[in-house]
């Protein structure tokens, strides 16, 4: 059998590296998520597949813990509650199932997290649409070119590589950097 780890951790060094460059966005995104908690709001996080792992991940962190035993923080993950995914898949098509908990959760003071690694979800695009008429500031964690989804947040982390495997990793790293600003910023 030929070895695989090198070639795997090889391109994952590569993709994450490819990261450093995106710094800025990165501590926007960080400041929109702190006073977004700091004002009473709540992050909404989206995705789907792996990505509805990640925004179910980075939504139990915020709301359990992440490293450090401090107040619960307001995550909601839209992809997480099967009754209200069916009956609005069922009633309004999958391309609604975000979207329409945007509209009815969402606030002018919370932050819409999306999770894509294509950027060209129907369910993803109409969520950020949905963000954008209620007045919710968005991020997008994206990948390869970003997709359809490339503009549509107000904040945009775009991973360039076609493999989803690397492309969620890195989300996974972003997510996490992302809650250790959040705890080290936000006393318990």
């Amino acid at each position: 059998m030929e070895p695989i780890l090198p070639k795997l951790v090889d391109d994952a060094c590569r993709t994450l590296q490819g990261l450093v460059s995106q710094e800025d966005t990165f501590q926007e995104i960080a400041a929109a998520a702190v006073a977004t908690l700091k004002s009473g709001g709540k992050i909404l996080t989206c995705g789907n597949g792996g990505s509805a792992a990640d925004a179910m991940h980075l939504a139990e962190e915020l709301v359990g813990r992440y490293r450090t035993n401090r107040r619960s923080l307001a995550g909601v993950s839209l992809t997480a509650d099967g009754t209200a995914l069916t009956c609005i898949g069922n009633d309004f098509g999958f391309e609604n199932v975000f979207s329409r908990q945007v509209e009815g959760l969402g606030n002018k003071n919370d932050l819409l997290v999306c999770f894509s690694t294509s950027g060209n979800s129907p369910n993803i695009l109409r969520a950020l649409d949905a963000a954008r008429s209620k007045g919710v500031k968005s991020v997008a964690l994206l990948g390869k070119d970003g997709g359809k989804a490339k503009g549509k947040a107000d904040f945009e982390i775009i991973v360039a590589n076609s493999d989803n495997g690397r492309i969620q990793e890195v989300h996974t790293l972003i997510l996490h950097a992302l809650l250790e600003v959040i705890e080290r910023e936000i006393a318990s």
